[in-house]
């Protein structure tokens, strides 16, 4: 079968893809996945005690983008969850991202009002007047205390370097909040697929001009004819790595089960400190599942294994630039998504990565 389009990927950036180019442009598309089930890294499933859980981490939507919420309502009713995240400091657990009541819990202060926390903060920041990574970045904005006991060790841990070797994009993306609200963010819609996210994938890929092949490498695909293709996996591997290995974090989880209802007072907490995981993960209080057991993952950083995270650093964005300009030389191959782009992108914006290429694609535009 001639196919319009060959799409490397299941996950997100290659569903969304693959759905709109067959019900909107009518072209006929195979979906191909080294994994054996589709969904990318948002894929759960229900384990032997009937939790569902997330399979590569947890998978939080949210977005202040109400097109990009409409078009994925199309595929799934959702559940609403604000998600809440505590980081242990000795015997404390304190709300993260950081807000008045950390504070007043890891210095003993009892300010209530906003005023009393910005003078605090105005004290504890460092004047750095041009912010060229993550450690200055939270230097400038929170101080070297908290620096060093909420932001240092799990960045390191997560990320396999120090932050002063990161973009400050990475720990710029968490707020310090003057006001007592524990939501990990602020977005308009915060939610998740209320059937979970793999019943979300079966129903955007449920077309008849969309083909899924499972357990399928690009590397070793042979005898399949088509006219264009997306890859949406590490753009180094496209290119057999010509230019070297960009770098990429991977994970490992530890599943436990408790015959108890719940063991953490929130759904994640972080350990910025000298163990060997970064967090752990209690799936029901995000599922909004009852039972009377509870599972948790731990997380593991890990340099070698499935790529989940580029590295956002000044020599890795070199080194991607070399593979773009490589991409760039190509007339039928787009490149989108996380790992094909490089970039350390939330749901909601490989989606709307995606989309924005569809459309590119729907006027015509062959690059």
């Amino acid at each position: 079968m001639q196919y319009d389009y060959l799409i490397v990927g299941a996950g997100f950036a290659g569903s969304v893809l693959a759905e709109r180019l067959a019900s909107q442009l009518g072209k006929r598309v195979l979906v191909i996945d080294k994994r054996g089930h589709i969904a990318g890294n948002a894929f759960d499933a229900k384990n032997e005690y009937g939790i569902r859980v997330h399979h590569y981490g947890p998978h939080l939507f949210h977005t202040n983008d109400h097109s990009i919420y409409d078009y994925l309502s199309q595929f799934t009713a959702w559940h609403p969850y604000e998600h809440r995240v505590r980081a242990k400091v000795g015997d404390l657990l304190v709300p993260m991202p950081v807000n008045r009541t950390t504070i007043n819990m890891l210095f003993g202060t009892k300010f209530t009002r906003e005023e009393e926390v910005e003078a605090f903060l105005a004290e504890e920041r460092e004047d750095i007047p041009h912010i060229m990574n993550s450690e200055e970045f939270v230097l400038a904005r929170a101080g070297r205390r908290l620096y060093d006991l909420l932001y240092r060790g799990y960045s390191t841990k997560h990320w396999g370097v120090e932050p002063r070797e990161l973009s400050p994009l990475v720990c710029g993306r968490l707020p310090v909040r003057l006001d007592t609200d524990d939501r990990y963010f602020n977005d308009t819609f915060q939610v998740i697929p209320q059937q979970g996210y793999t019943a979300l994938f079966m129903r955007m890929l449920d077309h008849p001009l969309i083909d899924v092949q499972l357990n399928s490498a690009f590397a070793s695909l042979t005898g399949i004819p088509f006219d264009r293709l997306i890859y949406t996996g590490p753009i180094d591997e496209y290119f057999n790595w010509m230019h070297g290995r960009l770098p990429y974090r991977s994970l490992y989880f530890r599943y436990e089960t408790f015959a108890e209802e719940f063991v953490q007072p929130v759904a994640q907490i972080n350990y910025p400190n000298n163990h060997e995981f970064t967090r752990s993960i209690e799936f029901k209080h995000i599922t909004g599942q009852q039972s009377a057991q509870t599972t948790v993952a731990t997380e593991y950083p890990l340099d070698e294994g499935e790529p989940f995270y580029p590295v956002p650093s000044t020599e890795s964005r070199h080194l991607y630039n070399l593979y773009h300009a490589e991409a760039e030389k190509l007339t039928s191959v787009y490149f989108t998504g996380r790992l094909a782009t490089y970039k350390y992108l939330n749901m909601d914006q490989v989606v709307g990565q995606s989309l924005a290429l569809f459309r590119k694609i729907a006027r015509g535009d062959t690059r």
